[in-house]
């Protein structure tokens, strides 16, 4: 019967690893440069420090809570289980901004980059061919998935690692600051805190992603143990990643000047750094973080709308399905590809301000669902350790997205408010006016460490 059928559990430590680093894009690191360098006087890689540091303290909120609720709903189900039924609907709807509308934003900016090398090829016809191959490889195995986003991540590196090279080269030869190794991108005499916090804060977007791990979580073996240290491994290796990107751009290009567009700068650096061949790999490797970003945020927000389905908060008969031979959510999987071809329609401004709103609601909750489990139920604060593991760090991670909610774009605000108001008349209805229950998670097993 189809209530038998589950997810199949074969994923890997590094499989999840690597499908949060994807999900994250590596190349990202070059788009945001020029902006960030601006705003910080040629700092961006102590900037990115600051950014890490405060995700990582997230990223250990996250491991705490799936090693209670080892399940596929993310901060949807830590909120719901352990502070509210009804703020956890209100999480979970926030989180599908994010989860949703990610691979629709990777869908067009493939349109972007490849409609500027083919003007003559409608726009849409990227979007479209975009979005099938993203779907056909997340629709028959989640493994077909994670090893395709693997050589896509992969090629991401082998762009990073060339880069490097001819950034060593350069500085060898007298470009930029015309040495390899400083101290200067990371500390100087005068240097300010607040440009560098401010910087951080655009930052703090490029590592959206590792928390997406915990919705493969009712995929991968023992993932008590496996789930919380790819949370932290994606969080990780993300930000060496962006911290070694930025330290050699810096290096390179001590500021902004050299730029016709500083929040565009990501082509100049290209052809700057390496002409025009390199150029063009550079592309490669750009449109590749696109497709290994899509397909993880592919891979996650199924998975997402599979357990509010199976909790019957939405449809369970449409969302709570599981293919019986490929062990996938495949009409969710389907649908996201739908959703994605809006693409067509919206410009990256409109499509980016989608996202951060969810982000942050999961972001918080998270770090309050901690506090409410581990501190307010079951009293381990008693110990210096606990009292540091469970509120202390939580209480940081919390505080670190509520700067992140000051400096919020308006769209985001706007838009985010709206989405919650449609989420909050959804509620009322499923719930006839409140005076039903608030549909929640059923689990065979609940995990306690």
């Amino acid at each position: 019967m189809q209530e038998t059928v589950q997810l199949k559990r074969s994923l890997s430590l590094w499989a999840i690893v690597m499908l949060g680093v994807g999900y994250m894009t590596p190349m990202v690191a070059f788009d945001t440069f020029g902006i960030v360098s601006e705003e910080t006087g040629g700092h961006v890689p102590a900037s990115y420090v600051i950014a890490l540091v405060g995700m990582l303290f997230t990223a250990a909120s996250y491991g705490k809570m799936v090693r209670v609720y080892p399940v596929a709903g993310s901060a949807y189900t830590y909120t719901q289980k352990t502070i509210s039924k009804k703020l956890g609907f209100f999480v979970g709807w926030a989180a599908l901004l994010d989860y949703l509308f990610l691979p629709m934003v990777n869908a067009l900016l493939t349109k972007i980059y490849l409609s500027a090398l083919f003007p003559e090829v409608p726009g849409w016809i990227w979007v479209v061919g975009f979005v099938v191959l993203v779907t056909i490889a997340n629709l028959f195995s989640v493994n077909l998935a994670a090893n395709f986003n693997n050589f896509l991540v992969l090629f991401q590196f082998l762009v990073i690692v060339v880069f490097v090279v001819l950034v060593v080269k350069g500085l060898n030869s007298g470009e930029g600051a015309g040495t390899v190794f400083s101290f200067v991108p990371f500390a100087e005499d005068g240097m300010s805190i607040g440009p560098l916090v401010a910087g951080a804060t655009v930052l703090c977007f490029s590592f959206l992603g590792f928390d997406a791990v915990t919705t493969l979580s009712e995929e991968t073996p023992n993932a008590v143990k496996t789930i919380p240290r790819a949370i932290f491994l994606t969080a990780l290796v993300g930000g060496v990643l962006f911290i070694t990107v930025s330290y050699f751009t810096q290096m390179f290009f001590p500021d902004v000047s050299r730029f016709s567009d500083p929040e565009a700068a990501s082509p100049e650096i290209a052809l700057y750094v390496g002409g025009k061949l390199f150029q063009a790999f550079f592309l490669a490797g750009t449109l590749t973080g696109t497709l290994a970003s899509g397909l993880a945020s592919h891979t996650s927000v199924s998975r997402l709308l599979y357990v509010m389905g199976r909790d019957n908060v939405i449809p369970s008969k449409f969302f709570g399905y599981i293919h019986p031979k490929w062990r996938t959510p495949a009409l969710n999987v389907v649908l996201v590809g739908f959703i994605s071809l809006i693409a067509i329609f919206l410009d990256l401004e409109t499509a980016t301000s989608l996202i951060n709103f969810g982000a942050l609601i999961a972001f918080t909750f998270v770090n309050l669902a901690v506090i409410s489990h581990y501190v307010i139920k079951m009293k381990r604060y008693r110990t210096i350790k606990d009292f540091i593991n469970y509120l202390v760090f939580p209480v940081v991670g919390a505080s670190i997205v509520m700067v992140l909610w000051v400096h919020l774009n308006i769209h985001s605000l706007i838009l985010g408010i709206i989405w919650s108001v449609v989420g909050m008349l959804y509620l009322m209805y499923i719930t006839n006016w409140f005076r039903s229950p608030v549909p929640q998670m059923h689990m065979e097993e609940v995990h306690e460490l």
